[in-house]
């Protein structure tokens, strides 16, 4: 599979040009989305685009120069390439000065395309790294570790951002640690209801006898015990939101009382006749799929389908772990600034141990061993993991970042004796983003071959 930084969107109306210019680039190794007008670029590129744009000038409709003007609309800092005919060379000169990337007067060689195409893929590659970065770095100022680049956290983050101002009910799954509130309280925090409480409630931590109360509420003398009215989290939560974590444990007669709510947007508290409107909307998170009868057991179907509105899946740890780097990163920095130690450069032992284990407890998980390494513990004894010179504590987020995905790189090329392709599948990461890091962070493969290391980590600003 291509990397995303050797996409380009190739837009050329002449179809015998197009289809050649297409071959000529996928056999340069991008990958091509070939479109007929300027028109139809429009429905492909928007900021999140990650490659480079590649027009004609003339074109009948929407000409190149125009699509150039609705594309710097959209993201300044997507490159766009005019190719042009020779009366176009004034027009296309003018359009370097308001932006355009470059421009490839007919007729070309095809080198001359391909040479400007990967400048320009590189130039869109940092843009798009560091705009990830900058994400990452505000998320995680704002103690909020739902940072990462794999797509399915991207996607995540994307959809939050859609739906935080939605009245609509969210079931959140994902394993134990894994982040599940995290992605309510970014809901209730993102939306408009940030304002009004959030009320969270663990629906398996509480004894049958009380949920209920706590849940719903009660008048004086609702039963014995009951000497004052006490309003419970559902009501207390009326304008905000309501998380319900552990959806899955509340007991059945609850999940009846539950679905009414849900579907009345009212409650009459026990010992009252008063039915109660609320503005509620809930976020309820589970460990299982729902979905699959083996695994809902005796939770009622239809209270399932009253919640799965919108569902959010978080991925475990395991299937992102080119996330680790940037999450152990953040969260070392963290557990430094709280136990007022530096930031410590670890040694192969922790590498090791990020890479290889396969965190069951997901990203708490790995917070508590970034505290243990930030004391300076391995993950099970007490045997010194840090190297006993540290530098200086690295200032940033990304500067933190860049060493410790250097580190685990130079780590994948020694325990695989430098073979490429090990330390690809190692690290699951596209084999062009990899050589992408060899280059960045100054490693050479071959250096790992024969046992060898001889350079160290450039410590990236």
């Amino acid at each position: 599979m291509t990397d995303k930084s050797g996409l380009v969107a190739l837009v050329e109306d002449d179809a015998d040009l197009l289809h050649a210019t297409t071959q000529l680039l996928e056999l340069a190794g991008f990958a091509v989305v070939a479109l007929k007008a300027a028109e139809a670029a429009l429905g492909v590129v928007d900021a999140s685009f990650e490659g480079v744009v590649v027009s004609d000038i003339r074109m009948p409709g929407m000409n190149g120069l125009q699509l150039f003007d609705r594309i710097k609309a959209i993201d300044a800092d997507l490159p766009v390439i005019l190719v042009t005919g020779h009366g176009d060379v004034d027009l296309a000169v003018a359009a370097l000065k308001d932006g355009v990337y470059d421009f490839i007067p007919k007729p070309y060689a095809g080198e001359r395309l391909v040479e400007a195409l990967k400048r320009a893929s590189e130039k869109r590659r940092l843009v798009m790294e560091n705009r990830r970065l900058r994400e990452a770095a505000a998320l995680a100022a704002d103690g909020m570790p739902l940072i990462g680049e794999a797509p399915a956290m991207r996607r995540l983050r994307e959809t939050l951002r859609q739906i935080a101002d939605m009245d609509v009910d969210v079931l959140v799954e994902g394993e134990t640690g894994s982040g599940k509130e995290v992605v309510a309280d970014l809901l209730h925090r993102w939306g408009r209801r940030r304002a009004k409480p959030f009320v969270a409630l663990n629906c398996g931590a509480l004894p049958e006898t009380v949920i209920e109360s706590e849940l719903f509420g009660h008048e004086a003398g609702a039963f014995t015990g009951a000497q004052r009215r006490r309003i419970g989290r559902v009501e207390h939560s009326s304008g905000g939101t309501l998380f319900l974590d552990e959806i899955e444990s509340m007991p059945p007669a609850l999940q009846v009382k539950l679905l009414r709510v849900l579907e009345t947007r009212s409650l009459t508290p026990l010992g009252s006749n008063e039915t109660r409107r609320l503005d509620l909307r809930v976020v309820a998170a589970t460990k299982v799929d729902l979905g699959r009868p083996d695994q809902r057991g005796d939770f009622r179907e239809d209270l399932y389908f009253r919640l799965n509105v919108v569902t959010l899946r978080i991925p475990p740890l395991r299937e992102r772990r080119g996330d680790i780097p940037m999450l152990f990163g953040h969260f070392l920095g963290k557990a430094a600034e709280r136990f007022g130690r530096p930031v410590a450069k670890v040694n192969a032992a922790v590498s090791d141990h990020l890479q290889s284990h396969a965190w069951p407890g997901n990203v708490r998980e790995l917070a508590h061993f970034a505290d243990r390494v930030a004391l300076g513990l391995g993950p099970d004894d007490d045997r010194k993991l840090v190297s006993p010179q540290s530098p200086e504590p690295l200032a940033s987020l990304p500067e933190r970042v860049g060493y410790y995905e250097a580190q685990l790189i130079r780590d994948a090329l020694r325990e695989h004796g430098g073979d490429v392709r090990g330390a690809i599948d190692a690290l699951g990461v596209p084999r062009k983003t990899f050589y992408d890091k060899l280059k960045r962070y100054g490693i050479a493969a071959s250096d790992f071959r024969n046992g060898g290391d001889p350079h160290p980590v450039r410590e990236q600003t």
